[in-house]
């Protein structure tokens, strides 16, 4: 008769993880996307720093790849390159699983001996690289542990150099095309989504443009997709394409939601109607949109965008 084989000691805190790092030559920006049936993979996994390079330190997650790995790339080694150095340092390299890029687009991706089935990787432009095996590649690396099969990583690498648009994008699509094939054998908890831009921050103060952690949830991915929508909403500056004139019709469309709010509040934004988008109008809009959360939206020029327009209509039909 045979018997499973015995359930190692620190199973628990092994990050069963699938996640890609990347590079956008057009941008220059760098990220992490993960998924875990592991809870806020966030915390542990996802590690960038504008310009440097972008890791995910996964398995039985060390820091130091993350830490010193950002340290060594800052100091120009290439993502390769410091990664061998950290492992050269580990007293449990087969027990890790990581993923480097560095800010020039070379990529790198370990998996140990002994992380769990099915466990492997894939780097840009190169072939999957199973366990004991440090691969290397361009623009991204992909990598899992504990999955259903193989096809969580090549569903990845291939939907990530299928897309196209921005960064953040690409990574979702990679995400949700990872756990389309199969994704980890025990399910789903957690998810991250992180992107870093030079001064991409809010208001210009951080370099963290996007930052996104779904601690536990029954479909982390999906509910990573939809606070990457509400990000979008609140600290993406409008686009060109997306600004119009505030006409009489607008007005006439959120002047009554400025002269009934806020709610409970004795004072409203308004305390008569203008007709126009006159100085005291939008001042009065200006305010609301601050009140409301749209503050990297708001304007003094007679336009509005067109995305908080409809943001601010629909939430008051729900």
């Amino acid at each position: 008769m045979q018997h499973p084989p015995a359930r190692p000691p620190d199973l628990s805190k092994r990050a069963h993880t699938y996640s890609i790092v990347a590079y956008d030559s057009a941008t220059g920006d760098l990220g992490v996307a993960v998924q875990s049936k592991f809870p806020n993979v966030g915390g542990l996994v996802p590690w960038a720093r504008a310009g440097i390079g972008a890791v995910a330190t996964q398995s039985l997650s060390n820091t130091d790849y993350g830490e010193k790995g950002l340290e060594l790339m800052a100091l120009g080694a290439t993502a390769p390159e410091a990664l061998r150095v950290v492992m050269r340092g580990d007293p449990r390299p087969a027990q890790r699983q990581v993923g480097m890029v560095d800010g020039r687009g070379n990529a790198a991706s370990w998996t140990g001996d002994s992380c769990f089935d099915w466990a492997g990787g894939r780097a840009g432009g190169q072939a999957l690289g199973g366990k004991g095996q440090l691969i290397t590649g361009r623009t991204f690396a992909a990598q899992a542990n504990i999955m259903v099969s193989d096809q969580t990583v090549k569903n990845m690498a291939e939907a990530f150099e299928r897309s196209t648009g921005a960064l953040a994008d690409r990574l979702m699509a990679a995400l949700k095309a990872g756990q389309a094939g199969g994704g980890d054998k025990r399910g789903m908890e957690s998810a991250a989504l992180l992107v870093v831009r030079k001064n991409a921050g809010y208001l210009g103060g951080t370099d963290r443009y996007i930052d996104i952690r779904v601690y536990d949830d029954t479909n982390p991915i999906r509910e990573l997709e939809r606070l990457y929508g509400l990000h979008r909403l609140y600290f993406f500056t409008s686009r060109a394409e997306d600004l119009i004139p505030i006409t009489p019709d607008i007005v006439k469309q959120l002047e009554p939601i400025l002269l009934r709010e806020p709610l409970n509040q004795k004072d409203k934004w308004l305390d008569a109607s203008q007709g126009v988008a006159n100085r005291r109008f939008l001042e009065a809009l200006a305010n609301f949109m601050y009140w409301e959360n749209y503050d990297v939206r708001v304007r003094m020029d007679g336009k509005i965008d067109r995305v908080v327009l409809q943001d601010v209509l629909a939430r008051r039909k729900r």
